[in-house]
């Protein structure tokens, strides 16, 4: 990796006179979003790639986790200093940073982006935590009361998972009138499991198993 090229505020995601802890806090969000399931359930990247960004994302915190080390950072890259001495600075290495936003970084940023779009921020119950665990039968009601307890909107739902709010709405109301054939049902459920980091297939298969159920009035 060539950390010359690498701006360590940039993967970190936060301002050059960002204080310590929220450096700090900025290296945790980072790590969330390339471990556990927000990567490997939308396949947005490789493992390989995904390995490469927490390799850049600690390289980082060394850096700017340690004071004495962020100051000789910052003095090398001209941050924090007066704005001529800056402009002076930037200037001079101008050459030596310009592959910087290449095509190919440019497509590493897409990619973060599109990870983050799908990040969940909700503070944890642990009751409904193991109620969600333990539940066999994923029927629209419950699925209604995953979203709400992950603070996911109907509006979010729908931009992320393409499907309409009406069918989002039918699907949590069990609305039958309102829903198309079963395996459009079962591919806009299995959307929706995504987007709640719900294991997909045992989501959409027990709903699926559930809708034929109650179309057929059993």
């Amino acid at each position: 990796m060539n950390s010359e090229k690498n701006n360590y505020y940039e993967i970190l995601e936060v301002q050059t006179d960002a204080t310590p802890a929220q450096i700090e806090q900025a290296y945790i969000r980072a790590k969330n979003a390339y471990t556990g399931d927000s990567v490997a359930l939308y396949s947005l990247i490789s493992k390989d790639e995904c390995n490469e960004f927490l390799g850049q994302i600690e390289e980082a915190y060394s850096v700017l986790g340690f004071p004495e080390k962020r100051r000789e950072y910052d003095r090398i890259r001209g941050f924090n200093i007066p704005q001529q001495a800056q402009t002076a600075s930037k200037q001079s290495g101008s050459m030596q940073y310009e592959n910087f936003g290449s095509i190919h970084g440019e497509a590493k940023v897409s990619k973060i982006s599109a990870i983050k779009k799908f990040e969940l921020e909700f503070a944890t119950n642990a009751q409904m935590e193991d109620k969600i665990k333990d539940c066999s039968i994923f029927t629209g009601p419950f699925l209604k009361e995953i979203r709400e307890y992950k603070n996911v909107s109907v509006e979010r739902m729908a931009d992320l998972t393409r499907v309409s709010k009406t069918h989002i709405r039918a699907i949590e109301d069990e609305d039958i009138p309102k829903l198309p054939a079963d395996v459009y049902v079962r591919g806009y459920v299995y959307q929706y499991a995504k987007v709640l980091k719900l294991n997909p297939d045992a989501v959409a298969s027990s709903w699926l198993l559930h809708f034929k159920k109650l179309k057929s009035g059993k």
